[in-house]
């Protein structure tokens, strides 16, 4: 089956087309549009031989974004289909399920309605999601449509976790509580991991480590989730790239009166402006961080710092809420390629038993691996994450029972 998983931001289109065969999974093409909307989009895909190339495009809105990647798709030079007819189905990453959604669904009208019901409590993912959803119904009909929710993996959590302590009328008026996001990632990692050593999820508890310039963490027992650090948003918890992560939220109200500050202007500071990039004036980006570090910048030092004591915090917490963790999993781009990141992290768990390979540690980017000792009382991996892939999986699924 020829899945094409689509995931629709506020400005850009990535895309997948993968073929699915049994188990087995190939990847036929990937890439995206960038500055939807703005002077300049353009398309950029990879090729068969793994080269880049970009396509100019001009200003152009979702629907023409679209329109590109399936011409891209099936161009008799470059494409890899003859015609939209081969695409069996369409995959969409959706951010926001709330309350309503569990599980992956077959899109049809409700569901929209259900998807369109969240806009509220996340204006800036829901509508771009929608309108890759909108523009794939205009211009290929007939096709089946699956939404996979970023918050669904999290619904498992119980009430003493993703309550707020704030007046319960926010939650049943208003839905403000915890959701969580990357639970896509979050389960497929934590499904992968017990795959990759041989084991059940049941019985199982752990912990998935999303790191990137977006973080989350995920405690797992019999393979559901009971708790996870983002909230309402994805601004809640670990200190991000340029997310701000736990603050207290007098904090906040102090900032908006000294400095007479719009709702939006402190969106965009907690979002765009703080965590990493924001304490160390350098980047967001863990690569540039290091280098800054390596030449003398306290402030960057301190930003890892930082990163660091939040991922401690957290893992320690989930830990002594799972009464004890049996697998520890890092995944996203610092969790699988910043071998320091990980040491530093575990090493404060030498208490439990948890010892590190730091040859085995030291040597793995991005590929499966587990980085524990024979003899630690916690077993710790890299799972590279592949959410096109679960996504893709959950649409064959889905299609697969019409």
């Amino acid at each position: 089956m020829k899945i094409l998983v689509l995931n629709s931001g506020s400005s850009s289109v990535k895309y997948k087309l993968l073929n699915l065969q049994g188990s087995e999974a190939t990847t036929m093409a990937e890439g995206g549009v960038e500055k939807i909307g703005l002077p300049g989009g353009f398309l950029k895909y990879k090729r068969a031989d793994g080269s880049k190339e970009i396509v100019e495009l001009g200003q152009i809105d979702h629907q023409a974004a679209i329109k590109a990647i399936l011409a891209n798709l099936t161009d008799p030079n470059v494409g890899c289909i003859k015609s939209y007819d081969e695409i069996d189905a369409v995959g969409h990453r959706v951010v926001h399920g709330g309350e309503k959604f569990s599980a992956s669904v077959l899109i049809n009208d409700e569901v929209k309605d259900k998807i369109r019901e969240c806009y509220d409590i996340a204006p800036l993912h829901n509508p771009a999601n929608m309108t890759g959803i909108e523009a794939i119904t205009a211009l290929m009909p007939n096709v089946p449509q699956v939404g996979v929710f970023d918050t669904a993996f999290h619904q498992t959590m119980p009430a003493k976790a993703f309550m707020y302590a704030i007046p319960y009328k926010y939650y049943t008026e208003d839905g403000v509580r915890r959701y969580g996001f990357h639970g896509t990632s979050h389960r497929y990692v934590s499904g992968e991991v017990c795959k990759f050593l041989g084991v059940s999820p049941e019985g199982k508890r752990i912990v998935t480590c999303h790191v990137g310039n977006g973080a989350s963490m995920a405690a797992i027992v019999d393979g559901k989730c009971i708790d996870t650090s983002m909230g309402l948003t994805p601004t809640e918890g670990l200190m991000m790239g340029s997310r701000v992560g736990d603050i207290d939220a007098g904090a906040l109200t102090y900032l908006m009166t000294k400095h007479n500050l719009s709702a939006g202007e402190l969106q965009t500071i907690l979002n765009k402006e703080s965590g990493v990039s924001g304490v160390s004036g350098v980047s967001s980006d863990m690569r540039e961080i290091d280098a800054a570090i390596a030449a003398g910048n306290e402030r960057a030092a301190l930003a890892l710092d930082m990163y660091i004591l939040r991922l401690v915090k957290y893992l320690g917490a989930y830990i002594a809420e799972m009464g004890g963790v049996d697998i520890i999993v890092f995944t996203g781009g610092v969790g699988e390629n910043q071998a320091h990141v990980r040491e530093e992290v575990c090493k404060q768990f030498k208490f439990i038993g948890l010892e590190i390979d730091k040859a085995v540690n030291d040597a793995t980017h991005g590929t499966e691996a587990k980085i524990s000792t024979a003899d630690s009382k916690v077993t710790v991996c890299v799972i590279p994450t592949d959410e096109e892939l679960m996504i893709a999986r959950d649409t064959e699924a889905i299609v697969d029972a019409l």
